[in-house]
């Protein structure tokens, strides 16, 4: 107890003494035989004063348990980890939590996906325990801790031992194809240690291998050209694989979910053939992850593919048109059906008996609209001109993204707008010259393809019927990953029922973001949702923890010393006890004296 509380106590103590005396000797007069409640009454008094007063007195900090935060990432047990050793250590250490994702849970085994220490870290800091951390070293946002909490808490690192490892580290490519088409992946191949200097890579689809390849150097990017051919349409996982397995098998394999169609996703229709459509073709098969078909009418009722000008018959035209996801007409669609895509693209050049103004139509980008982003920063009205445009008028409801003005002077006239009509998305361009962008390079080029790439995935953005009113943001996640839906019907997003074709039901529950996770097991899942639509989704086993990556971690001990206690009165249970106790022994001693 410091000095001044001494004083204040001490004070409380002989105040109370002299008040009681005061009343039993002096006002009173009980002389000798008052000693009893008097003394009652001072202790009742200086308890009373110093619980009013209050004084804070330090004390020795408490002893307190330490709280131990446990990798709990798949790391610790990948080939050399030592989960068994640093569960052994944090389990003496203290009071156990783990960390390593940003779902909560208690779960003893290291199951999660990422190796995150900064939100645990700083909640047990929050605490006021002290805190160890217990990990392999291996943490993901090492470089983003609070340099504070990492200098407070204590940390063991355990770290796995060395081992020689190949993996897959990604496989990425088209998520649909057409029947018969070469699917082409890019399969990224990381290496630890010392492996071998050649490997097999194989692609395997079921039971049925696709294509086998050894690769010489085995680390490094590798293009592959899958043939489909005998594939039937629907769902597929692929499964790309090294052969033979090396210390750590869990890594070797990945997942690719591809869906093969009878017709492609993408179909553009050009009637008659021009520049425009031509840019707008090559454009669009380089930004979008679909299967592209386009055909060109050259004559009357005489269609040719856009590849090779081979001939294609008008059915097969109509039928590829039918069933296309997102349909493109450059011209006239005359005799081709147009209602069932979930994305139209219509670009008349005046087929249609439309108001042609030819000139030079410089055109600017609107300041919103769902393509904005595309010409953010771009001087758009410096870009070549549009040579001419058709008038059209927008109606209540649609959006406008680049509007053009003749010669710069005069008043702007829409050319690119969109609407929404019920599950479907349409978007319509007014101007013709656009593919001067595209051929003169530089920053008209970028935004050119900014821009085909925004619409593509704006018109694509459409609620898919067969897929539902939600659908997964990656078909494939990795080992410890939360399976991803986001939300895609209009109207604003509820719970959603989920039926698993392995039994079992969930209920998606959408944040704000129109996101919704589900945390599932490695394993394949076909579901169905309600209201409609379905599909697959599944979890492989494996995961970035799986391969060895750098310790950023290193042990030391904790620099911050426990602050000493705090105590005061109020705080004294005790003291209240006496406080009570001493006035119910003076009102018995008054009442044996013969007083009130």
């Amino acid at each position: 107890m410091n000095l001044p509380s001494v004083v204040a106590v001490a004070a409380v103590v002989a105040a109370a003494i002299a008040l009681a005396a005061f009343t039993y000797l002096r006002l009173e007069r009980t002389g000798r035989r008052g000693l009893l409640p008097l003394s009652a009454r001072a202790v009742a008094w200086a308890a009373l004063g110093l619980l009013l007063l209050n004084v804070g007195c330090p004390r020795a900090p408490a002893a307190r348990r330490p709280l131990v935060l446990l990798d709990g990432s798949l790391s610790m047990t990948a080939a050399g980890g030592r989960w068994t050793d640093a569960r052994a250590l944090a389990m003496r250490l203290g009071e156990v939590r783990t960390f390593g994702d940003e779902r909560p849970g208690t779960d003893s085994l290291p199951d999660r996906g990422r190796s995150l220490l900064g939100p645990a870290l700083a909640a047990a800091s929050a605490s006021g325990r002290p805190v160890v951390v217990v990990s392999d070293g291996e943490i993901e946002d090492a470089a983003d801790l609070p340099p504070d909490l990492a200098a407070a808490a204590a940390t063991h690192v355990l770290p796995r031992g060395a081992t020689t490892d190949l993996a897959v580290a990604a496989v990425s490519g088209p998520s649909r194809v057409t029947s018969g088409d070469t699917l082409r992946l890019s399969v990224d191949v990381r290496a630890a240690g010392t492996p071998a200097d050649s490997v097999v890579l194989e692609v395997v689809a079921g039971e049925r291998s696709l294509l086998r390849r050894t690769l010489r150097p085995a680390a490094g990017r590798h293009e592959l050209a899958v043939p489909t051919r005998g594939l039937p349409a629907g769902d597929h996982l692929l499964t790309v694989r090294l052969a033979p397995p090396d210390a750590e098998p869990r890594d070797d394999a990945r997942l690719h979910l591809v869906t093969v169609t009878a017709t492609p996703g993408v179909v553009l229709l050009a009637s008659p053939a021009d520049w425009d459509s031509r840019f707008l073709y090559r454009t669009i098969r380089d930004v979008a992850q679909l299967p592209v078909r386009g055909y060109v009418r050259l004559e009357p009722n005489r269609w040719r593919a856009m590849d090779d000008l081979s001939p294609v018959s008008a059915e097969a035209v109509r039928a590829a048109a039918s069933r296309a996801d997102l349909l493109i007409v450059k011209g006239s669609a005359t005799g081709v059906p147009t209602g069932n895509a979930r994305g139209l693209w219509l670009w008349p050049s005046g087929e249609g008996g439309e108001t042609l103004l030819a000139g030079d139509w410089y055109l600017s980008a609107a300041p919103v609209s769902p393509v904005a982003g595309a010409f953010v920063g771009e001087p758009v009205d410096s870009f070549p001109p549009a040579s001419r445009i058709t008038p059209i008028q927008p109606a209540a409801g649609d959006w406008v993204a680049l509007t053009a003005q003749e010669s710069r002077r005069g008043a702007q006239r829409p050319v690119v707008a969109g609407r929404i009509e019920g599950r479907a998305r349409r978007v319509l361009v007014a101007a013709d010259g656009l593919w001067r962008w595209a051929f003169r390079g530089g920053s008209s080029e970028q935004a050119y393809r900014s821009w085909v790439a925004a619409t593509t995935s704006w018109l694509l953005g459409a609620a898919d019927t067969t897929r539902g009113v939600a659908r997964p943001v990656r078909g494939v996640v990795e080992n410890g990953r939360p399976v991803l839906f986001e939300w895609v019907a209009p109207g604003a997003p509820r719970d959603v029922a989920i039926t698993w074709a392995e039994g079992g039901a969930d209920t998606l529950r959408f944040d704000g973001a129109g996101r919704a996770s589900l945390a599932l097991p490695v394993g394949t899942y076909r579901y169905r949702l309600g209201g409609g639509g379905g599909g697959i989704v599944a979890v492989e086993t494996y995961s970035d923890e799986w391969f060895p990556s750098e310790v950023r971690l290193s042990n030391h001990a904790g620099r911050v010393a426990a602050a000493p206690g705090h105590s005061v009165p109020r705080d004294w249970i005790w003291l209240f006890g006496v406080g009570i106790a001493a006035l119910a022994a003076e009102w018995i001693a008054r009442r044996r004296m013969g007083l009130r």
